[in-house]
Order: C-alpha cells, then sequence, then structure tokens
C-alpha cells in the first residue's frame, strides 16, 4: 500500500535530505561524541508541559528529580536531589502515608553555577501546579497530594463556582481575587514545604504510587533555579498573581526552548529548523563529568538514511524499523537488543466530537464531502473501526512479531490485566453491518470524507491508517474516502490536543507502573485524553450506568484508584475494562516488544519501561 502522488518528488528530496544529514554528521567512531537518529523532535522543553517521549529524553537528561529509579526495577529508587528516599522504616514517610519527607542533597550546582536549595524545590512543585497546562502531565500530582485532577477543579472545589464564572480573559473576577489568593496560602502552599534542609509534602490522603511519581523524571518532578525561573518570566512565587502564569500557550512559555537544570548535561542547542539538539557534559555535575562530553539527537525521517548511518558509524544508535530490522541483522558492528520489556499500548483513539474548526473532516457535515464532528460518538461507527483493523497482520508483517494481543488500553504485567477479556476481530461483513447501522446507515447512503494522521516517520503508525483506509474504502466503494496526512510531531501533537484529528493513532507510555495510570488517562472524563476525545465522550464516561450497578465509569476509575485493596482493585479494573471493550471506547491494537538497535561499541545501556529515550550519563564507547 503506497500514498498516492508526488513518489519521484518524495523520492528526490529524500535523498537531498539524507545526504545533508550524512555531510552535517560523519563522526565515525569519536568515544566523546554520542549520536541518536530518532524519527521525532521535541515538542516543548517546559518541564511542565512536555507530555511526550522525545521532549522526555532531552529533560531526562537535563534535569534531576528527587529520587529516580535504580536501574532496570520498577519497585525500587535511589536518590538524586534528595539525600534519601522515603520509607517507613528510616521515618521519612509518616502519618501513615500522608507525610514524605525529602532531605535535599547539598553542594549541587545548576547549569548557570547557582547552587540548589530545598526553596528551589518547593518553587518547582508549586509553579507545576499553579501552571497546570490543558493536556499536561501535572494531573498527576494534583491527584497524588491533593485527590483531585487539576487546578481546575481545585479552584471550583475551594471557590464554589465553575472556572468559566470565576476568570473573564485569564483575570479572576474582583469577588474572586481574595479566595484564590487564600486558597494557595491555605491548601497549595501549606502542601509542600521547606523545613529545614528537607522539603515536606503533606498528602490529602495516602497515595500508594507517589514514591513512583516523584521518581520519573521526564518533566513534573524535575526541579528548576527558582531565581532564574522568576527572571526569566516564570511565576514570581508571589500569592496573589499566579493565575497569570496559568495555561499560557506552549509556544509563549519561557521554557519553551530552553532548559537550566542540574542534570549530566546542560542544553546547548535546540536547531528546530535543522531538528536537531545537542547537549554537552555538566562539568560541576555532582555525580562526576560524564563520559560522553556531547549528545546529538537527530531527526532523520527516513529509514534509509538512519540505516546508513547506524552502518557507516555516523550513529550510535537510531529508531528502527520492525518491517525493516533484518536489513541490519548480521552486522558484527551493530548490536541488536531484542526482547525489551514495554510498559506501553499502541492505540487507535476516537474524538467523539471533532473541533468544528479541524481541517481533518473535509465539510464537517453530512454532504458526501466530510464527516460532521460527532460521527465517532455513535458506538456502531466505532464498532466498524474495530473490525477493520487486521490485527495479527499487524503484529506479523509490520511488527515482526514484537507485539502482543491486548483486550484493553491496560498492558500485560500490570494489576487488572485479564488475558479471558475478548479481542477485537477483523471482519469486513461486520464492518459493512455495523456502518449500516451507524448514524442509519448515513456514511454508505451519502458518504464520509474524513483524514486520518500520522507523525512522519512513524512507519508503524502510517501502516495502521493506510489499512484502515484501505479496507473502509473497500466495503463502502465511492461512498467512504480517507485520506491519509503526515506531520511533524509537535503538529500531531497539536492536533491531538485541541480534538482536530477524528481517529489519532497514539502510544501511551507508562508515567508510573499503576494500572491507574492507563485506566484513568484512557477512560476517565479528567484523563489526559479526554481533551482529545471531546465533550461527548466525557459526557458519556460521567454518566451513570445501569449495567455498572447504577455508577459511571469515572466513578468506578475513582473507586479503583482509591482502593488499598488489591483485590478489590483488580475486579474493578476488569469490570472498567469489559465495559470500554463493549462500547468501543478506543481500538488497542498491541502493546509493543522493545527492540534496540546501536554500535557494538555502545555499552552502558539498561532497559527500564519508565525511562524515556537514553541515559546519556550511564553510556560509554569502547572499540
Amino acid at each position: 500500500m503506497k500514498p498516492k502522488g508526488g513518489i519521484a518528488v518524495k523520492y528526490v528530496m529524500s535523498i537531498l535530505v539524507s545526504l545533508l544529514v550524512l555531510a552535517v554528521v560523519s563522526f565515525a567512531f569519536d568515544p566523546t561524541i554520542y549520536v541518536s537518529a530518532g524519527v521525532g523532535e521535541p515538542d516543548t522543553l517546559d518541564i511542565h508541559q512536555a507530555y511526550d517521549t522525545v521532549s522526555g529524553e532531552v529533560i531526562y537528561n537535563v534535569y534531576e528529580s528527587l529520587i529516580a529509579y535504580k536501574g532496570s526495577s520498577l519497585t525500587e529508587f535511589e536518590p538524586r536531589l534528595a539525600t534519601q528516599v522515603p520509607s517507613v522504616k528510616n521515618g521519612l514517610i509518616r502519618d501513615g502515608g500522608k507525610t514524605y519527607v525529602f532531605p535535599i542533597r547539598k553542594g549541587v550546582k545548576f547549569h548557570n553555577g547557582a547552587t540548589l536549595t530545598p526553596e528551589d524545590v518547593e518553587y518547582s512543585f508549586e509553579r507545576g501546579l499553579l501552571y497546570d497546562p490543558a493536556g499536561g502531565p501535572m494531573w498527576m500530582l494534583w491527584n497524588a497530594i491533593f485527590g483531585v485532577n487539576s487546578l481546575n477543579e481545585m479552584i471550583q472545589k475551594y471557590v464554589g463556582k465553575p472556572v468559566s464564572e470565576v476568570f473573564k480573559d485569564g483575570e479572576p473576577l474582583p469577588e474572586y481575587k481574595d479566595k484564590l489568593v487564600q486558597m494557595y496560602k491555605e491548601v497549595i502552599d501549606p502542601a509542600i514545604e521547606v523545613e529545614g534542609d528537607n522539603v515536606v509534602f503533606r498528602l490529602a490522603r495516602p497515595y500508594g504510587p507517589f514514591l513512583t511519581i516523584m521518581a520519573h523524571t521526564v518533566g513534573w518532578s524535575a526541579v528548576l533555579d527558582k531565581e532564574t525561573s522568576i527572571k526569566m518570566g516564570l511565576w514570581d512565587g508571589k500569592p496573589d498573581t499566579w493565575w497569570k502564569y496559568r495555561n499560557i500557550a506552549k509556544e509563549k512559555s519561557p521554557l519553551y526552548a530552553t532548559a537550566i537544570g542540574t542534570g549530566p548535561y546542560r542544553l546547548v542547542e535546540w536547531d528546530r529548523t535543522n531538528r536537531k539538539v545537542v547537549l554537552e557534559a555538566f562539568k560541576d555535575y555532582w555525580r562526576g563529568e560524564p563520559r560522553l562530553k556531547k549528545v546529538i539527537l537527530l531527526t532523520v525521517s527516513e529509514w534509509g538514511t538512519r540505516k546508513l548511518m547506524l552502518e557507516k558509524g555516523d550513529a550510535d544508535d537510531i529508531a528502527v524499523v520492525l518491517e525493516y530490522l533484518d536489513q541490519i541483522r548480521g552486522n558484527k558492528d551493530i548490536q541488536i537488543i531484542d526482547n525489551i520489556p514495554s510498559m506501553s499500548v499502541t492505540v487507535v483513539g476516537f474524538s467523539w466530537s471533532v473541533s468544528p474548526n479541524s481541517k481533518y473532516i473535509g465539510s464537517g457535515k453530512w454532504d458526501g464531502n466530510g464527516m460532521p464532528p460527532d460521527f465517532f460518538s455513535n458506538i456502531n461507527a466505532r464498532k466498524a473501526i474495530s473490525y477493520v483493523i487486521n490485527y495479527d497482520a499487524v503484529i506479523r508483517d509490520v511488527l515482526k512479531g514484537y507485539g502482543t494481543r491486548i483486550p484493553a488500553a491496560l498492558p500485560n504485567g500490570l494489576l487488572g490485566f485479564d488475558p479471558t477479556l475478548p479481542l477485537y476481530k477483523f471482519n469486513l461483513t461486520e464492518a459493512r453491518k455495523a456502518l449500516e447501522k451507524a448514524w442509519d446507515g448515513k456514511a454508505l447512503k451519502i458518504g464520509l470524507k474524513f483524514t486520518i494522521a500520522y507523525n512522519t516517520g512513524n512507519l508503524m503508525r502510517q501502516r495502521i491508517a493506510e489499512m484502515i483506509k484501505t479496507y473502509l474504502e473497500m466495503i463502502a466503494p465511492g461512498k467512504i474516502k480517507v485520506d491519509i496526512a503526515a506531520l511533524n510531531w509537535p503538529s500531531y501533537l497539536d492536533a491531538m490536543r485541541k480534538s482536530e484529528l477524528p481517529m489519532p493513532i497514539f502510544n501511551w507510555l507508562a508515567d508510573f507502573p499503576d494500572p491507574d495510570n492507563f485506566i484513568f488517562t484512557f477512560y476517565h472524563s479528567a484523563g489526559t485524553y479526554a481533551p482529545r476525545q471531546g465533550d461527548n465522550f466525557k459526557k458519556f464516561v460521567s454518566t451513570p450506568r445501569k449495567e455498572l450497578g447504577g455508577k459511571s465509569l469515572d466513578e468506578l476509575i475513582e473507586m479503583a484508584r482509591n482502593s488499598s485493596d488489591p483485590e478489590e482493585r483488580a475486579k474493578l479494573y476488569v469490570q472498567i475494562q469489559k465495559f470500554a471493550i463493549d462500547n468501543y471506547i478506543s481500538i488497542p491494537v498491541y502493546q509493543p516488544v522493545g527492540v534496540r538497535a546501536q554500535r557494538a561499541w555502545v555499552k552502558g545501556w539498561y532497559p527500564n519501561p519508565m525511562r524515556p529515550g537514553n541515559d546519556y550519563f550511564e553510556l560509554y564507547k569502547q572499540q
């Protein structure tokens, strides 16, 4: 299945890009320089807004958290900016699990020469909570610390009014300003406090996964330099100004394209034109200067170029295309690491309320030249899509066996996974039947036209999109027309966040190894994907259902996340998954099995499914 049109031009452009990359890179073996060639580029470097693995890899190596996962373990931790990992045994977890004390390491330097203080830690977490960008990662800390899912929810809870009534043009109405200042002083500030050399977190209730959230350095738990942050134009630290800095546009953040952390590497350059990030070893890093002195992260969309770079030694590792993996097997200079544990799922999702401004739904009407924004709010419309994906073929032919079927958006290995739950099936006859029932068969009678997008260089998502297009057009010839669009990674993310994509294809890598991170994310009305799925989805999952014992799906998810009984949680998660499966909320395609391709001279790499990309401090090169 080949995309239509412009093949010769695209081929020539690919050659030109390839030659340019190879001309620029050509490092071959240099023990001080590391080159990684991937397919994505950062979305943002603001630690409290970044929520993708590409941005996360940069942030992981530039910033640090208080604690970190120990090696490949998902249950053991080691100190970073804190000198101890809190536990009941060492007395740093208190009050039955409601208080966590982190002793802050002394003498740690930021990349600008400033010295880390406990006040920096307090400021960083409070800024993240008060910033709380839409679709960002801060919901985890809001829930872990306060038992709510967002700043907006806390405002409504404390003020007694929805946010839409509290603010006008970004400023609170005069009658609510004092209340918002009071909320900061009485709720947020006391929850994270400096006590001597310690930073103390006071949770609203015991929350088991708290340390796993604190250990994941991709942004939300990273630490900023307070003084520099204020000078740059982030929150000024005052209780009566914080709303001026909340939920600002991505590109307007002072941290969008810059970074000042305490990590082993400092950001030297983010060249968005040439899609290149350059990191340099931080000589004053508290754990010692890294062995790799320079790290270059390149976005190289073309597989042929990445392959050639790896073969020549101009890249130390590359993003692999499983379909073509055999092309590099048997090369003594290349090491392929198979069967890497994965804590992720790949899903075909739906927007139940596509933005009317979307350019991916044609006319946006039932006129044969578009798709109505609410098309996928119909269960049979979603059901039809479940039948036009040949899951076994995807795993066999595209993944080359590096993937497994899963019944819902929960990976095998987490509490509540049930292999006996039904799997969706590939069946074109049933797909047509579902379309005949959807919206009284309008898609077949009037016609439907829309676009499926994928991020450039992601061959897997491209293949899935092409498969859906082929089979939909096959079962409804001349009536259903599907276009395929390739977007760069930031544009793809933006389109998803704005609910512009009627059928996004995406992968979710766990933020922390608990079923709540998947179930809440995919199926709750306040989950990360809720804004992308639209208001119709939010209404559906928040409405009480007879088949759920009079409770809403939201309520079941909240019961599961708040329970301390593993057996009770497991039963609830199975019930939640069954409901999601029966209602085709999203379509899980596979759980990937990781594969890595690197030069044989690369040493020190280790797997951890929670880590976004490489840990460059641990890597070195040796022939």
